[in-house]
């Protein structure tokens, strides 16, 4: 197989859909158990998981360690979604955990165990992990925790659960309740938790999920980062006598920022790992985490993000309004159709709003979110390829926002990078 077939194969399993349960997953990684006797960090939530991963990754590589990261969805490469120090694998070595998996699927598959793409993946990356001999793995749910195929990760060094909040209600649940339950099923006996700042509704449930299985639990609150100053550079902190610097925007990553924090104590007293102060801030400095908040021109000004629910699209304009309050932006956005789109968080933000469509099954059709749009702005127009919507928002001369989906970001990101030259 070249890289071509291999991408083609893994996609070729997207037609089984999202299926939550671990049943399947389980019986593919019995095959090859060894992977599964690793070091986790394993880490849910509904906004925040990757930005809390990346950190972690960085930090922890600049302690020494040779860390793999399994985050999802990609941005514009496949292979971002599986990581080793912060450096997608090649596509050699994805190709060959494909082959080595392809006789064991087609095994299940005559068994009648049909394995989703997900599913796949997640094997294929801790496979990929154990034979590059990653020292710790940092780990994101695809989907809720309790059900999703990366659960199958017994002993966790820790289980971190940042901001929750209502999305894929239809799957895990119309209540914030159901939902932090969902995500707390990543918690396991006897281990390590960690949460982010919480609304009292979640917290509660973690609080009490950490009792039930006797964790020792360390919260984002107890962490006491000063002299904080959030600009478009980043945030610049002190923290452990150092002062430290996170190039990622708004101050909702603020919250993410001192759950990762949170996360490196725990695993300083309980994890057996040793990261000083200087890991974290050199870790911290490299961090590069595209489409949140991304500024890819000056002039005019491009900002990308991925806000894709309301929690998410509540911090992008919360950074748009302190960044950049004046008048004369354009918005371009495309969303699922699963998706909260949350647009009266929009009103009076922009001159004018485009809206497009997404290359993805699951995508809102253009033209209906222009008419929830259209409740928020007089001036709304419909361009359904994202390239064309682009283009047209580039001839009116103004600063240029975009956001909805990370779908849409993958999309139209190297366009940007493109056209900005």
């Amino acid at each position: 197989m070249n890289y071509q077939e291999t991408l083609n194969f893994i996609h070729s399993l997207d037609k089984f859909g999202s299926r939550p349960g671990l049943d399947r997953v389980k019986r593919l990684f019995s095959l090859t158990p060894q992977i599964l006797s690793q070091s986790f960090v394993h880490v849910a939530g509904t906004n925040g998981k990757g930005s809390v991963c990346v950190m972690l990754s960085h930090i922890l590589e600049k302690a020494g360690y040779r860390v793999g990261l399994f985050i999802s969805p990609y941005i514009t490469e496949f292979r971002e979604r599986i990581q080793i120090n912060n450096r997608p694998v090649s596509k050699d070595t994805l190709t060959e955990a494909v082959e080595y998996y392809r006789p064991l699927l087609k095994k299940l598959n005559d068994e009648g165990v049909i394995i989703t793409e997900f599913e796949f993946l997640t094997v294929i990356a801790f496979y990929i992990f154990h034979r590059q001999e990653c020292e710790v793995i940092v780990c994101e749910t695809g989907m809720g925790g309790l059900l999703d195929s990366t659960n199958v990760i017994e002993r966790p060094l820790c289980s971190v659960i940042t901001k929750v909040d209502l999305d894929h209600t239809a799957i895990l649940g119309d209540t914030i309740e159901e939902i932090t339950l969902q995500k707390c099923g990543i918690i396991k006996e006897n281990r390590i938790t960690v949460t982010a700042p919480q609304d009292e509704a979640v917290s509660k449930i973690i609080r009490r999920t950490a009792e039930e299985k006797h964790n020792l639990l360390f919260s984002a609150e107890d962490i006491m980062p000063h002299d904080i100053d959030c600009s478009l550079r980043g945030i610049d902190f002190s923290y452990m006598r150092e002062k430290m610097h996170l190039p990622l925007v708004g101050r909702h990553q603020l919250d993410n920022l001192k759950c990762a924090l949170a996360c490196v104590k725990a695993l300083n007293l309980f994890g057996h790992l040793h990261i000083s102060p200087l890991h974290i801030k050199d870790g911290l400095s490299s961090v590069s985490h595209p489409a949140r908040f991304e500024r890819l021109s000056d002039k005019p000004v491009i900002i990308l993000d991925g806000a894709h629910n309301k929690n998410g699209i509540k911090a992008f304009t919360d950074a748009v309004k302190t960044y950049y309050g004046y008048t004369g932006k354009t918005l371009i956005i495309g969303m699922l159709a699963d998706k909260d789109s949350s647009v009266e968080l929009l009103k009076g933000l922009f001159k004018r709003i485009i809206t497009t469509d997404i290359d993805n099954p699951r995508a809102l059709d253009a033209e209906e979110l222009a008419q929830r749009c259209r409740a928020v702005s007089g001036n709304v127009e419909v361009i359904r390829d994202p390239k064309d919507a682009l283009d047209k928002a580039l001839s009116y001369k103004d600063d240029i926002f975009i956001c909805g989906s990370l779908y849409l970001a993958g999309e139209i990101r190297p366009y940007i990078l493109q056209t900005s030259k």
